[in-house]
């Protein structure tokens, strides 16, 4: 599927711990990172990321960490998505019976690249976006 990002586009991050689970649906049971991430895919979202982080504390306040004498086994985890923010809104609802605990928020970015790795040379035209707009034709890069 192609993704062509015109103007801004809005980020999504959601914070979650390691051992959150998905409670319900087709993912059931798998860790909520991957729920997530697979319910993202699977809606068409143009992509996102999965972060673990070494240490944090929630609403709870208690610290979770990859420290030896202190090891966790809830690493705080945050997922990544840039996409519109219309497609982000469709799926809130979906998100909310997702996430049992955590933090969601939204920013305005500006995407100045997009493109798949791998493209040959003589392609990657297709590709490029610069400066908000996608490339419909083919013309000299700088």
């Amino acid at each position: 599927m192609a993704h062509r990002f015109r103007g801004e586009r809005t980020l999504m991050r959601i914070f979650i711990g390691e051992s959150d689970r998905v409670e319900s649906g087709h993912h059931k049971g798998k860790p909520l990172y991957e729920g997530l991430l697979l319910t993202l895919r699977e809606r068409g979202f143009a992509g996102a990321t999965v972060h673990r982080g070494i240490a944090g504390f929630g609403a709870s306040a208690r610290i979770h960490t990859d420290r030896v004498l202190r090891l966790s086994a809830d690493l705080p985890i945050i997922v990544e998505v840039v996409e519109t923010e219309e497609k982000i809104e469709e799926i809130r609802p979906e998100l909310n019976r997702l996430i049992g605990g955590g933090l969601v928020t939204l920013e305005r970015v500006r995407v100045i690249l997009y493109r798949p790795e791998g493209i040959p040379e003589d392609e990657r035209w297709k590709h490029r976006i610069e400066g908000l707009e996608a490339v419909e034709e083919a013309r000299e890069i700088p």
